[in-house]
């Protein structure tokens, strides 16, 4: 009981601590930068972040495809939103294996298969934000040396990863738990390692992520703000990669610290415009990330909710599932 408790009231604890902290300290400054904001960007934002969803749904698609799976872009981008809603309230991601238990009610895949496609995903997402990243700082002459360490290891780590990928087909075992992990690292290959796959999941990662960063531009501009194109790059990528770190729930707290501190120290922006950028990007895309999970929590019936509390209850509460 105790601890199913902790394991979701101290990350969301922390969570409110560090937004509560950014807040506090510049709250005098807040409504003078309220003041001035342009609403019509918060439209644009929300609507370069709707695009974004839709190419990372047609990027899923195209990794269960690899699997030998046919999954309409339709769904597979529900399939995403919900699992990403679920990350919102829950700690270390455990929302994505939600994707795992919808794939084998829908389409009956394995749960190797399933938690493969989400490895795919990530590696992928990791391997590209930490590559913008790395442009970015070409451009950021005065970051802080420990971003660069930051990008590279990531990135690094991705490269070690997809070429023990290329050799693993050299490797054997009779023990059935390294088995298991040998098949998921084939299906990994399998739906990674293509020339076609290569290809479409890399353009298809970069088009997300460059949205993802043009969303926050709009938020910059909504607050009148002329921050250099790199230096809003750097920022999202380091706040992700901070985000990746599941600290949080939904990388709440972390993310905006990140961004207020690459703003403020890299751009030289105001205390409270910084807090107010780094706050309302964040929210834009989780306000989104939350109602398309409700719709496509409806799209899928009525089973959905149902599974997810069990799981998290099994996770948390020791199999208790009430």
């Amino acid at each position: 009981m105790y601890r199913k408790i902790s394991a979701i009231v101290v990350p969301t604890l922390i969570a409110v601590g560090i937004i509560a902290y950014m807040l506090y300290s510049v709250w005098d400054q807040l409504l003078v930068a309220l003041q001035h904001m342009i609403p019509a960007y918060l439209v644009v934002g929300v609507t370069i972040c709707l695009c974004a969803w839709w190419i990372r749904g047609w990027r899923y698609h195209t990794i269960l495809k690899g699997l030998n799976y046919s999954v309409s872009v339709k769904v597979s981008t529900a399939c995403i939103f919900v699992s990403q809603t679920v990350n919102l309230v829950v700690p270390a991601r455990l929302g994505d294996f939600v994707r795992v238990f919808i794939l084998k009610h829908e389409y009956n895949t394995t749960y190797s298969e399933g938690v493969s496609s989400l490895v795919v995903e990530r590696v992928f997402d990791v391997i590209t934000v930490a590559f913008l990243g790395a442009i970015s700082l070409f451009f950021v002459l005065n970051a802080p040396s420990g971003f660069l360490t930051f990008i590279i290891v990531p990135l690094g780590a991705g490269v070690v990863f997809f070429a023990f990928l290329l050799i693993i087909g050299n490797f054997s075992s009779k023990n059935k738990y390294i088995v298991i992990i040998l098949n998921m690292l084939h299906e990994i290959k399998r739906a990674s390692l293509t020339p076609r796959s290569i290809v479409l999941l890399g353009t298809s990662s970069v088009v997300a992520w460059l949205l993802d960063i043009l969303a926050c531009v709009a938020v910059v501009r909504m607050f009148e703000q002329q921050i250099p194109f790199a230096v809003i790059v750097l920022a999202v990528v380091i706040g992700n990669l901070v985000k990746a770190v599941p600290l949080t729930p939904g990388g709440i707290g972390t993310y905006e610290y990140a961004l207020y501190t690459t703003f403020t120290l890299v751009a030289g922006v105001a205390l409270a415009t910084a807090t107010l950028i780094a706050i309302i990007d964040h929210l834009v895309k989780n306000l989104v990330t939350l109602v398309g999970g409700v719709i496509s929590n409806y799209y899928f019936g009525d089973w959905v909710v149902p599974s997810i509390k069990e799981a998290l209850a099994e996770k948390f509460g020791g199999g208790e599932t009430t």
